[in-house]
């Protein structure tokens, strides 16, 4: 994020969030004290979460947690959409279709919070080794705001017509889980709805501040494996050898030319090489070199583009170098860019700042960060996807004031400030779906 305009944001919004900011306003389309009422139990159900978090496309308990929760109140729930995903459907009357989508997987991080409650799992991943497991994103929030939405919701039928669907999706982390979904059945097995809302946490924006963001608001993002191949052989005779290591040093100096040289300035771009390995002594040349890559962008066409110069680069380099056959580029993961549609958002942007006053519903910059949300948007539903504030204003403000970011999505560190964050998310969604499902 622009730290001028970080800045200036933060600024502003201190001006406004006052002491009262975490209480929801009277008056709304629900009523502040029926999510007042259910957040004993829905905070209960985030600790519940964020001590017994679970990976990608291994979150049999948790999704077993949620279709538990949601089937009580009287949704038609089916489990295992898409491996681990839950689809709960709650029918009431003819009416639009609106869908409410829930992260479930957690991160191969240590969590080191100090919370009472914080993460000590350990599991076997999928490559087989040991790691730490800990909702280090924020999915814990995510899902418990999903189901006290749905009590909300189940309650207040009488107040809305229509079909709500509630997704809770596996494997966000790896940007997979939306797309095995939908490849089983999501919008087949399923009614199509006819809009779709997610909410993501953010610590760029005060606890209980919602982030909205019309057109293209998270990145392309394209993880990339890269095999550079050369001649093994002596350190001391580099001359009988096709050396990988500076073959790939080149390669990277020269990808660093295509978002600086080939890229629009104004057109957001990233390539990193997050990871470099190859050789096993100082004396002996490998025979190749592994490079991990990640890719961002927000316009499809300038991700393209950055695609092939990749391969053009080091195809390039490759040649330059004598290598014995070009490197092996093979696609990891990869998600589009979330597209919020600009009208959907405006509707849901005046149906929060109805509940949550028009200071604590604020427009923020696009991010480099990826989310395979996208993909119910490219299956031709019309979807916004906003972010709730989780850090503590003042934190916020020293933040600012220091230059020392505060702990972020991902970060060992974050905590985010459950109690508004979790209350605004239940009280902006529900008023979301009142708006859509009352078929205005």
């Amino acid at each position: 994020m622009n730290r001028i305009y970080f800045g200036l944001l933060i600024a502003t919004l201190l001006v406004a969030y006052t002491a009262s900011a975490q209480t929801l306003r009277t008056g709304d389309s629900i009523g502040a004290a029926q999510v007042d009422a259910i957040y004993a139990d829905i905070e209960k159900l985030y600790i519940d979460l964020h001590h017994n978090p679970e990976l990608a496309f291994h979150e049999e308990r948790t999704a077993a947690t949620l279709a538990a929760r949601v089937r009580a109140l009287g949704y038609e729930v089916t489990t295992g959409v898409g491996g681990t995903g839950v689809v709960a459907i709650l029918k009431n009357g003819p009416g639009p279709i609106v869908m409410l989508r829930t992260e479930l997987d957690a991160l191969p991080i240590e969590e080191k919070t100090g919370l009472p409650f914080a993460s000590t799992v350990k599991t076997k991943s999928d490559a087989g080794e040991i790691v730490p497991v800990a909702h280090m994103c924020g999915h814990d929030i995510h899902m418990s705001a999903w189901v006290g939405t749905a009590e909300l919701m189940a309650k207040n039928r009488e107040r809305w017509h229509g079909t709500l669907m509630l997704v809770g999706q596996p494997a966000e982390e790896i940007v997979a889980g939306a797309t095995a979904m939908l490849r089983d059945g999501l919008f087949t097995r399923f009614p199509k709805p006819d809009y779709a809302l997610g909410m993501h946490d953010e610590h760029a924006l005060p606890a209980g501040v919602i982030g909205f963001h019309p057109g293209y608001f998270r990145a392309n993002s394209t993880s990339l494996d890269m095999t550079v191949y050369g001649t093994g052989g002596h350190g001391a005779f580099p001359q009988s050898a096709i050396d990988p290591v500076v073959l790939a040093a080149r390669i990277v100096l020269g990808l660093q030319t295509i978002v600086s040289r080939e890229n629009n300035p104004i057109d957001p771009a990233v390539i990193t090489v997050g990871s470099i390995h190859g050789g096993s002594a100082s004396n002996i040349i490998p025979d190749q070199v592994k490079l991990q890559i990640t890719v961002r962008s927000l316009d499809p066409a300038v991700h393209k583009r950055l695609l092939a110069a990749i391969e053009r680069q080091a195809t390039g380099e490759a040649l330059a170098a004598n290598a014995p056959k070009e490197p092996l580029i093979e696609t990891r993961s990869n998600t589009d860019a979330v597209y919020n549609d600009p009208e959907l958002t405006q509707r849901m942007v005046a149906a929060a700042r109805a509940v949550l006053g028009p200071d604590r519903v604020v427009e923020m910059p696009a991010q480099m960060g990826g989310e395979d949300f996208s993909q119910f948007g490219l299956a031709g539903v019309r979807a916004v996807l906003l972010h709730v504030g989780a850090v503590d204003a003042e934190k916020l403000e020293a933040s600012r004031k220091s230059g020392v970011p505060v702990p972020g999505v991902h970060s060992p560190l974050w905590a985010p400030e459950r109690e508004p964050t979790i209350k605004a998310a239940i009280s902006a969604e529900t008023a979301i779906l009142m708006d859509l499902l009352n078929g205005k």
